[in-house]
């Protein structure tokens, strides 16, 4: 069974247990990073990010899109799964490891982590105004990505929706002014539809 180091609050493990429960993947989950320590523990000399770590079949991996690559090659190994079944591997590469800077660095963000994760009286306004401008452009992209897609790889959901789903919800929950985006807000609609996703990416920030 795969071993999953990582806390539930932070965006990276998040994106792989919304793939495992996607795909019905088994899996045990420790709390590690930040308060909990463990992972310098585990996976010695890492250090404490964001990034989840796993044991998967004997190996160590550190990679976010290598561990949701896996998990999809389980679900296909288990034949009839339809997210598997819908997501060649071209189209679900791309989104997974072509996405802008602005999203990969969703988890630490300066808007992110100066409104979420430092105190009122330390927070730097001109870098979290700045900060947020860049991720507003950032999903000007994503609107335009959109158009006539309802999922970033076409009509079906896959594998490629995952390391922007989470994004997505990072960006609505957070208190800021956003610009008018009508294909982002119809495709978070869409995603809030999936259980996987309300349970283990719509979770209050921290």
């Amino acid at each position: 069974m795969l071993k999953l180091w990582g806390r539930i609050n932070s965006i990276n493990v998040q994106k792989v247990l919304w793939a495992l429960d996607e795909l019905k993947v088994p899996y045990e989950r420790i709390d590690a990073g930040l308060q909990f320590g463990v992972v310098n523990e585990a996976f010695l000399p890492q250090d404490e990010s964001e990034r989840p770590r796993a044991h998967d079949r004997g190996r160590r991996v550190r990679s976010v899109g290598i561990q949701c690559r896996r998990a999809l090659s389980r679900g296909e190994a288990r034949r009839g799964h339809a997210l598997a079944e819908r997501s060649s591997p071209a189209r679900r590469r791309r989104p997974l490891d072509g996405l802008g800077d602005e999203h990969r660095r969703a988890g630490d963000h300066p808007g992110f982590l100066g409104l979420i994760r430092t105190p009122a009286e330390k927070r730097d306004l001109k870098a979290i105004e700045e900060g947020v401008e860049k991720l507003a452009q950032a999903f000007q992209v994503l609107e335009q990505s959109l158009e006539g897609r309802d999922h970033v790889a076409g009509k079906s959901f896959t594998m490629g929706d995952i390391p922007l789903g989470t994004f997505v919800y990072r960006w609505n929950a957070l208190a800021v002014k956003r610009p008018k985006l009508p294909r982002v807000e119809a495709y978070y609609q869409r995603l809030q539809q999936r259980a996987s996703y309300k349970k283990h990416v719509m979770l209050p920030l921290s």
